[in-house]
């Protein structure tokens, strides 16, 4: 069962470092079968503005865009054949010695010259962060990932796309099926730290009706009591992204917001409130 470090801390106040907990967890009967730093394969990648797109005088699939990343690091000029790029947009871009991913593998960028002018660097798209659209809007689009307005300069891109996480591979054993949750294994986490447990809230409001349903209990010695709510006016859409983003976590896709909410309750009581 995969469980997502971020994940367990909004059920417990943890102080100490994955791999710390991992040991943890070790300790108590829990084989970690694998701890993964997502995002392990990014590095150096930063948030940039482009201020300026020129023609490349000598490609006309190229364009030579400046790239301004804040005061530290200044502005970069990177040379690039995407055409979905426009003066003003937010983009992720991996500055000399950066490593990012390739057909799947890690892939390290130089300085260098494209058809004669200078590109220090990379402007990336989702594939290259190793993202799809359950992490970030637009990861997906073929071209660069054009990120949020207001996405500060200068920032680590592993945090805003959502890959700045660890990644608990727990076996489970067929004696601890309370543990088969992410909720399940904070309470265990909880125990391990000696810390309170945040148990989300799980409380609504309902409201007597008649929706015209009619139920029979044919057996009523087996069932002497059926409770059942009917939900009104639900509007089937794009689920929130901190739930895609926990289900891209878990090895799932985000599919609607009806059917990601029976995919998220596996993993903690299902949070209404949002939808």
């Amino acid at each position: 069962m995969k469980v997502p470090f971020s994940w367990l801390k909004d059920y417990v106040d943890i102080d100490c470092s994955a791999q710390a907990l991992q040991d943890k967890l070790f300790s108590c009967g829990f084989e970690v079968e694998e701890l993964l730093y997502l995002g392990k394969d990014v590095t150096g990648v930063y948030v940039g503005e482009i201020t300026d797109i020129q023609k490349h005088p000598d490609a006309d699939k190229l364009q030579v865009c400046r790239v301004y990343f804040g005061e530290e690091i200044g502005t970069v000029q990177i040379c690039t054949a995407a055409d979905n790029v426009f003066v003003g947009a937010k983009v992720p871009a991996a500055l000399n010695g950066a490593t990012v991913l390739h057909d799947g593998q890690v892939m390290k960028i130089k300085n260098g010259k494209l058809r004669g002018v200078a590109s220090n660097g990379m402007m990336c798209s989702g594939e290259e962060l190793g993202i799809n659209d359950d992490f970030y809007a637009g990861a997906e689009v073929n071209g660069i990932l054009i990120l949020d307005a207001d996405t500060p300069l200068g920032t680590d891109i592993r945090p805003v796309v959502g890959i700045d996480d660890w990644l608990f591979d727990i076996a489970g054993t067929a004696n601890r099926p309370d543990c088969q949750s992410v909720l399940g294994m904070a309470r265990e986490v909880a125990a391990i730290l000696k810390k309170p447990l945040k148990v989300p809230a799980t409380d609504y409001a309902s409201h007597p009706t008649k929706v015209g349903l009619t139920v029979e209990v044919r057996e009523p010695a087996l069932c002497p009591r059926y409770v059942g709510n009917y939900v009104a006016d639900v509007k089937i859409g794009t689920s929130p992204r901190w739930m895609r983003r926990r289900l891209a976590l878990c090895g799932l896709r985000s599919v609607s917001d009806i059917v990601d909410l029976s995919l998220i309750h596996i993993s903690e009581p299902t949070r209404l409130d949002v939808i």
